[in-house]
Parts: structure tokens; sequence; C-alpha cells
């Protein structure tokens, strides 16, 4: 082959094959990863919530619209019938001004009683490990666990309590029946305060210790300090257990364990002053087999619920301080 028949460089690249599109994944954005991992750790409990809240609630409304008795599928339509019988059951609204006078009365005494051990046991005491272990324990007992030992300590015929009065000459009181059975209640809720305290607790540690040593250097008593900052640098965290005990409360299930006869049947006999809402939505359901009316019942209180908590918000918009760090809200 001469020089004159040799391809030149351009002749070989112009008889080359045109290359095809060049082919690149689709970017995934930083951002779009990261939703992608939140919801995919995040989807069990919201198929938890949707499954096990959502579905339930929903099937509870329809319910309260019906006469369903959860046997017999002889039942119809009635509208809001169930809850017009509700406005108007004496017996619904007697239980309900029991379930508010009682949290009323047990949400104060629990809140004061948690924030009281957790001033104790924050002090540099000997020990103070343990007795912050000791006072936390019962509040880790279930409750139908903690209402069988109630229920044996204060029976009348072999209850420790009575016990105790015997050896004082004092008759055996009937503790769980009225009037005295409505103290047992409040007891039961006391013996939980421990879990107030653990949360008391750690926001009494996350008060700076400047603000109190300069209280101090300028002569405020441990009254004063506790009174001017404490308190308000908790307001947080009072107001969580305000609406948490609020709830809590309303829908407790105590004086149905404490009842002699924690039975559908015996739901009935319950002290008047523990028959509370709960335990009148438990004896429509259980009892009288009125799953409707009872459902109608369910949803009241649900509304009634975000009453309370939405009025709790508003009467504390004031009071309650809550310390945001200024570089936060940047």
């Amino acid at each position: 082959m001469t020089v004159d028949h040799i391809p030149s460089v351009a002749d070989r690249r112009g008889s080359a094959p045109a290359p095809g599109p060049v082919t690149s994944r689709p970017h995934t954005s930083i951002a779009t990863r990261r939703h992608r991992a939140f919801y995919m750790f995040a989807s069990p409990w919201i198929i938890g919530f949707a499954l096990l809240t959502i579905a339930p609630m929903a099937y509870a409304l329809w319910l309260s619209f019906t006469t369903f008795d959860g046997i017999s599928p002889r039942w119809h339509y009635v509208g809001f019938g169930n809850y017009r019988e509700l406005f108007s059951d004496s017996q619904t609204w007697k239980s309900l001004g029991r379930t508010g006078l009682f949290a009323i009365t047990s949400v104060p005494l629990s809140s004061i009683a948690g924030l009281g051990l957790a001033v104790l046991v924050n002090r540099p005491l000997k020990a103070r490990g343990l007795f912050r272990t000791l006072l936390y324990l019962p509040a880790v007992v279930p409750p139908v666990g903690a209402g069988i030992a109630f229920k044996q300590l204060f029976d009348q015929n072999s209850g420790a309590a009575n016990g105790v009065l015997n050896v004082f000459g004092i008759d055996a009181l009937g503790w769980l029946a009225d009037p005295y059975a409505r103290y047992v209640l409040i007891m039961t809720v006391l013996w939980t305060a421990g879990n107030i305290m653990i949360i008391s607790l750690a926001g009494l540690q996350d008060i700076p210790r400047e603000l109190l040593e300069a209280a101090r250097i300028d002569g405020a008593s441990a009254w004063r300090s506790f009174r001017s900052i404490t308190v308000p640098l908790l307001s947080p965290v009072l107001l969580f257990q305000t609406v948490t005990g609020v709830i809590a409360s309303v829908q407790t299930i105590m004086p149905l364990l404490l009842a002699p006869d924690p039975t559908p049947a015996g739901i009935t006999a319950l002290p008047q002053s523990n028959y509370l809402y709960m335990m009148h939505v438990f004896a429509e359901y259980f009892a009288f087999g009125r799953y409707g009316y009872a459902s109608a019942l369910l949803w009241v209180l649900f509304v009634l619920i975000l009453v309370a908590t939405g009025l709790i918000f508003k009467a504390t918009s004031g009071v309650v301080f809550y310390n945001v760090d200024p570089e936060a809200k940047k």
C-alpha cells in the first residue's frame, strides 16, 4: 500500500458509525431520598394507626347511627336517634358530672404530688437513685394488677386497711361502697404519681442553675425562687401533665377493677360515686348490648375531650413559658 492509499484520520472518523444517544440514570435529590426514608421507617406506625385507630373509629361512628346490638342481624339505621336519646338520658349527664368532678379533683392532686416528689428527689440526698427507683416503681405496675391489689387492700372483711383501723378500735369501713369508694379511686391515681415525678424531674434538671443562684444572691427565699422561677419554667411540663391527666381521668376503667363484681352483670351495681362516664359506656355495651348507643356515647366523649383540650390551651396561652432558643427560629 502506498502513502496515497493510506486513509486519513478524518476519513477513518467519518467512516465510523455514529454513537448512539447517551443514557443517564435519573438523578434523585437528597431531599427525595430523605422523604422516602422517612415514610419507609414511619410506615409501620402509619399502617397501624390507620388499621387500629382510624378504622375502629370510623366503624364506631357508623354504629352510632344504628341499633346494632353486636349479635342480632336485625338492626336498622336510626340517624341521630341515639344522639337525641343521649342528650335526654339523665344517667349520661350524671355520670358525666361525676367524671368531671373526678378529673377536677384527681389531676391537680396527682400533679402536686408528682411535682413534690420530684423536688424532693432532685435534692443532693444520699441514695437518691434508690429513692427515685422506689417512688417510680408503682407507676410501672399494670392497672389491672394495681386494681386487684387495691381491691384486696380495702376489702371490708379481710383488707389490711380495716385491719389497721381495728388495731385502734375503729369499726371496719366499707371502703369499696359509698361514700368511701371515691376516695379509694383517688388513691389509685395518686399511686401512679411516680410517672409525673419522672417528667417533672426532667423539667427541674433542665432549669438553668444560674437563675436560681442569681435569685439566691439577690436574697430571694426558696419559696420565692420556686414560685417565680421554677414554676414558670416548668409551665410547659405542667401543661402537658394537665392535658394528659384530664384525658386519662375521663377514660379510666379503675372503678370497674374495684367493683365487687367486675362483670357485665355486676357493672350496674357499682357505687354511684364511681359510676363514671366510661362505666356507663361499658354498661351500655356489654350489660345491655346497645352497641349503637354506646358508640354514640364514645363519640360524644371524643368531642368533649377535644373541646376540653382546646379550652385548656386557650386558658393557659398567656401563662405558659416556652424557653425557645432564638437561633432555632431562623
